[in-house]
């Protein structure tokens, strides 16, 4: 299973909720998009509940950042939810 992406909301916080792998390709791609489409609309503060993802690929995790940078310059917010613990382990580490 690839990507599949919920999108709910919660008062002005939208949640995205994510299911499958997020890897090179159709996963980071889906991602980019959601979030973009997001930004787009004016809606800048964003939660990715990754408690569905069962793995990611360094492509999916320089997406994640790559996300949390472009939110961040829009005047937004995005924070990450249920984060695997090896997806964890590598963002503390390399900060």
């Amino acid at each position: 299973m690839q990507l599949e992406i919920r999108e709910r909301a919660a008062g002005d916080v939208v949640i995205l909720e994510m299911f499958g792998k997020i890897t090179i390709g159709e996963g980071s791609v889906q991602l980019r998009d959601a979030v973009s489409n997001l930004l787009d609309s004016g809606r800048n503060k964003i939660v990715l509940n990754l408690g569905g993802v069962n793995y990611v690929d360094s492509s999916g995790i320089g997406e994640l950042v790559s996300r949390y940078t472009t939110t961040k310059n829009a005047g937004g917010r995005l924070k990450l939810l249920n984060l695997p613990s090896k997806v964890n382990d590598i963002l503390q580490i390399t900060q």
